[in-house]
């Protein structure tokens, strides 16, 4: 028999990690064209800590739920939604208002929409770990940014679950990726999971380790979430007719420079990018998930767990991903 309560993450007004509260709260049914996921495992992203804080694009309704990525089976659909969806397994593609629905939970109501099918072989934790990251990855560097064999990638952040996926998908597309962290301790590990060059950018000069390992070409794509006055530095290691794709704003600066000079003087683009332009449209976001299913499958993409936390944990998990020490996703296991 079902329970007629379930634990549900809310938050009743924005902050630090704190603000989350796991409460008891009715079963939800789901709508017209909506599903309940009874949820196995939920994958932390830093869109949602920014969401807590209300300094997202989406602007929280409080009480609010949050969460864009889980993973577990349909357990109960709406009007209008496929019945044989019911006891198979998917996981949410970040592709619904962020202000309406949430995936922290036990059960997740979400729209039929942002289900998606993941490789058999797949664990729950691992299968909430990869659309975020793959989605974003994949429509800047192959989708927008054509990357081919023997282009430079600089990465950014690239210790977070993103930046991994751009190393896996810089390797598959036959190019070369430039990991940048700000500390050492995090080389070593760069380089064993997939990464051909890392700069650590405390103790070495960027635009100098960039001209060394491109012989003075630069790179043709930068993939940077964190923005703000550091552009101004990653501009320097473009090669001519290179591309910015800027996806975040990990800075939390208030402006970013446009560096017009340079942008005159090497004929580069910079843009802002996130992955909703992929989603958004149902034709590409198919060839995104086949792409990505296949590289799963064949064991060329393997999505890296930084750590696991339990439900009632949710606030350690999410000041653990403000610490910035996780190499990977943090997932937090349900059932």
């Amino acid at each position: 028999m079902q329970a007629s309560s379930v634990k549900i993450v809310r938050f009743h007004h924005t902050g630090g990690p704190e603000v989350l509260k796991v409460e008891q709260l009715p079963l939800p049914e789901p709508g017209k064209n909506e599903v309940r996921l009874r949820v196995h495992a939920i994958g932390l992203n830093r869109a949602e800590a920014m969401f807590r804080e209300g300094a997202y694009l989406v602007e929280p309704k409080l009480p609010s739920k949050i969460g864009y990525e889980a993973s577990g089976i349909v357990e109960a659909v709406g009007t209008d939604v496929d019945k044989n969806m019911i006891g198979k397994k998917y996981s949410t593609v970040p592709c619904f208002d962020l202000g309406t629905y949430g995936v922290y939970g036990e059960v997740a109501i979400v729209p039929a929409y942002a289900l998606a099918a993941y490789p058999e072989k797949l664990s729950y934790a691992e299968a909430t770990s990869i659309w975020m990251q793959y989605l974003t990855a994949w429509g800047a560097l192959v989708h927008s940014g054509k990357l081919s064999q023997g282009d430079y990638v600089v990465i950014t952040a690239a210790s977070s679950s993103v930046g991994l996926a751009a190393i896996q998908i810089t390797q598959a597309q036959g190019a070369k990726s430039i990991a940048v962290t700000r500390t050492a301790e995090k080389k070593a590990e760069l380089l064993a999971l997939g990464a051909d060059h890392v700069i650590v950018t405390n103790d070495e000069n960027f635009t100098t380790r960039i001209n060394d390992i491109t012989d003075g070409k630069g790179a043709r794509i930068i993939f940077d979430p964190i923005a703000g006055k550091g552009v101004n530095t990653l501009v320097e290691g473009l090669a001519p007719a290179g591309i910015l794709f800027i996806y975040g704003n990990l800075a939390n600066e208030p402006m970013t420079p446009f560096p017009l000079f340079q942008a005159l003087s090497k004929g580069l683009t910079l843009r802002g990018y996130t992955l909703f332009e992929i989603v958004s449209q149902p034709k590409i976001r198919a060839e995104a998930e086949k792409y990505i299913c296949k590289q799963l499958e064949d064991g060329t993409f393997k999505p890296k767990i930084a750590r696991t936390f339990k439900l009632d944990q949710i606030v350690d998990a999410h000041r653990y991903m403000e610490s910035n020490a996780q190499i990977g996703k943090i997932v937090v296991t349900v059932n």
